[in-house]
């Protein structure tokens, strides 16, 4: 018999809009237990095709992460994710999630505990774990509404931001939902890099509020800040990587809102969500390893904003529209990866799939992109995603 793990989330505000269930979210109620623990697998698999060449690309003004472009082209398996989790205890719960990558490597992409029953509505997370800046940023790759992330997340979080490290969630006794968030990492992941001050080179807090309004609608919107040091951060190519020595601090704001008819979800629902982000970056830019590093300080902006519709059931569609926008740089670093080149990174994404239950789903979707240069790719795919075993309720 199928075991699921209760977390009570926004989702299920479009079934019954009730401003305990935010709160529930934050204070997560687990109805695995430690003997037989929740297992669940994830499948994913993609079918590109890609006018533009995906290993020559680039975002002009920014330097990438790694894994953050467009993918190979023809058929290709995505990551597949398995997720172990439990109550450990009456006090405590823990998970994992281990992505096998398409080459056969495991990678462990979430370890964590979480206190139960904290009490006066706080809880402490420590691992590695997704940050809760933002919205999309803990929000896993099978729960996207598109394919890939936003090239603002691309861009300057890496995809996602993620670490290993502690968190402390706070809930107000309100009406309102209200929930302070801080967090403290390691300082190895995008765009930190070198784990600096000694494994302390990471912070982040966020504040989220939000709401129902009447039987059919409700909104979060949250603030965040993260602040990172950066120790030799390559990006770029392998053999000779850019580095860059400094600060990378990131603000950002989000929304979402839902809607459902009395709260109905099943035949009918819809979403809009926007986030916006500004980095500001200021330490030494060394291109290519050259061992000439020239000072930088600019700032970097990017956004998108999407809209989800469910016209019947099993059946949605997505449209989502996200740019991008650097300052320009000095003549010492013209032709690197951080020139504009005079040119606003921008993408228009329409998708639709189609879910026989809450297991399947399957996906097409087709960007217009204009990220590079004097150059639109025009970029169709086909997704599958599976979830076989205990699988728990999304976030908000």
């Amino acid at each position: 018999m199928r075991q699921r793990i209760f977390r009570t989330s926004l989702a299920a505000v479009l079934a019954q809009t009730t401003i305990a269930v935010f709160a529930a979210e934050a204070a997560r109620t687990v109805t695995s237990n430690n003997f037989n623990p929740a297992v669940s697998l994830i499948l994913d698999g993609k079918f590109a095709n890609l006018k533009e060449d995906p290993a020559a690309y680039a975002l002009p003004g920014f330097a990438l992460g790694a894994e953050t472009g467009p993918g190979e082209k023809g058929f290709r398996l995505g990551e597949s994710e398995l997720v172990i989790s439990a109550n450990v205890d009456d006090k405590f719960y823990g998970s994992l999630t281990a992505a096998v990558t398409p080459e056969s490597e495991t990678e462990v992409e979430e370890a964590f505990f979480e206190t139960l029953q904290l009490g006066g509505g706080a809880t402490i997370k420590a691992g590695r774990f997704f940050s809760h800046v933002g919205y999309l940023n803990n929000v896993h790759a099978h729960a996207w509404d598109f394919v890939d992330q936003p090239l603002a997340y691309r861009a300057l979080l890496g995809n996602q931001f993620g670490d290993d490290g502690a968190q402390l969630r706070w809930v107000a006794p309100t009406d309102l939902f209200l929930e302070l968030g801080a967090e403290a990492f390691r300082g190895d992941a995008f765009p930190a890099g070198g784990a600096a001050k000694s494994g302390k080179g990471a912070k982040a807090a966020f504040v989220h509020i939000g709401g129902d309004v009447g039987t059919s609608h409700a909104w979060r919107a949250g603030i965040s800040h993260l602040a990172a040091d950066a120790v030799d951060r390559a990006t770029g190519d392998e053999a000779t990587p850019d580095l860059f020595n400094g600060k990378s601090k990131l603000s950002g704001v989000d929304f979402i809102w839902k809607w459902a008819p009395h709260g109905n979800s099943k035949e009918r629902n819809a979403k809009f969500q926007a986030e916006y982000w500004t980095r500001d970056e200021d330490g030494a830019f060394d291109p290519q390893s050259a061992g000439a590093p020239v000072a930088v300080d600019g700032k970097q902006r990017g956004w998108y904003a999407q809209a989800i519709y469910q016209f019947m059931p099993r059946w949605r569609a997505g449209l989502r529209f996200d740019k991008l926008r650097a300052d320009p740089v000095d003549a010492a670093l013209a032709g690197t990866v951080l020139d504009n080149q005079g040119h606003d990174p921008k993408r228009t994404s329409l998708m639709v799939d189609w879910s026989n239950g809450e297991f399947s789903r399957l996906r097409v979707q087709v960007n217009r992109d204009d990220s590079r240069a004097n150059v639109t790719d025009t970029q169709w795919y086909l997704q599958y995603i599976m979830s076989l075993g205990a699988h728990g309720a999304h976030s908000f």
